[in-house]
């Protein structure tokens, strides 16, 4: 492990021997490596039967770590899904306020995951999710340099020269915003129609921005974010990326990912019932095919 990547409080001798203890949890979706932090200062988390008091801990393939008393379960094979996120539902695992979250409305057969980036209550669509926490980190990070793509409706009539400018970045309150595509799709009335293209995705951006230039937004729906759309998945229907997908995009070849197709149920074709066809008037009751004389051709003239 390089120097850069020890945690804070150990040597670079302690960090050749281990992973750092958030770091675990994290890749193993129980959480992020913040989340994980304060569970550890809570004391919430135990390693080989000691309960820990920081974060500047090491592991190793050989710990047994216990969270609020469940082992915690290796980090497995990475996998992500899109979901089609509806709104009045929030992006978090617990409310102290009792609304429904996001990770309520999946299936039960779904593993634990954690969500890449967040959509906020009254924003919609495309929502990642997956079982690795560094790989949530890793796509959400600006560095990434996958973009966040929107169809944004406002109340009022937005002018050329100010939704150019946004792509010059903007600074709201004291906090800078960089570049922001918005191009209008349409007028609707005493409504416009934006599309609105992200790189950063910091927290309530569009709204922040909008109402900033003096416009309310009234609906939010994210439709892509880096390579993945949202096309037609339905609300609340979650399906998940082929393995060989996520190796591609991702640019990861380190960890282990699941090589199965897209998770999505499909179909079966109806079983079509035969029609009055001239094959089905020629069978029999029993299902043979009867033998039909052929009338001679009538005499030309």
């Amino acid at each position: 492990m390089p120097e850069s990547e020890i945690p804070e409080d150990l040597t670079p001798d302690e960090g050749a021997k281990g992973e750092r203890i958030a770091k675990r949890m994290a890749a193993a979706g129980l959480c992020s490596r913040r989340e994980a932090e304060r569970w550890i200062n809570a004391g919430r988390v135990e390693v080989d039967g000691e309960v820990l008091t920081t974060a500047a801990f090491l592991v190793t393939e050989e710990s047994k770590i216990v969270v609020d008393g469940n082992p915690l379960s290796g980090t497995g094979p990475q996998r992500l899904w899109l979901y089609h996120k509806p709104t009045g539902v929030i992006t978090t695992h617990r409310d102290p306020q009792g609304r429904q979250t996001v990770f309520e409305t999946l299936p039960r057969t779904m593993p634990r995951v954690v969500s890449v980036g967040r959509l906020d209550l009254n924003s919609e669509g495309l929502l990642l999710l997956t079982t690795d926490g560094e790989l949530a980190r890793k796509l959400e990070h600006p560095s990434n340099g996958w973009a966040r793509r929107y169809r944004v409706r406002i109340h009022g009539r937005p002018q050329p020269d100010e939704l150019a400018a946004l792509d010059k970045g903007i600074t709201v309150e004291g906090v800078h915003y960089a570049s922001i595509k918005a191009e209008l799709e349409r007028q609707q009335g005493a409504n416009a129609w934006l599309k609105v293209t992200l790189t950063e995705g910091k927290n309530r951006e569009i709204r922040r921005v909008f109402n900033h230039l003096g416009y309310e937004v009234g609906r939010l729906i994210r439709t892509g974010y880096g390579p993945f759309e949202l096309g037609q998945l339905k609300v609340r229907e979650v399906t998940e990326i082929a393995g060989a997908v996520l190796r591609q995009q991702t640019g990861d070849s380190s960890k282990p990912v699941r090589s199965d197709k897209w998770a999505k149920a499909k179909k079966k074709p109806a079983k079509k019932r035969p029609g009055k066809t001239k094959e089905f008037e020629d069978r029999k009751p029993g299902g043979k095919r009867r033998k039909v004389k052929k009338k001679p051709d009538a005499a030309k003239p």
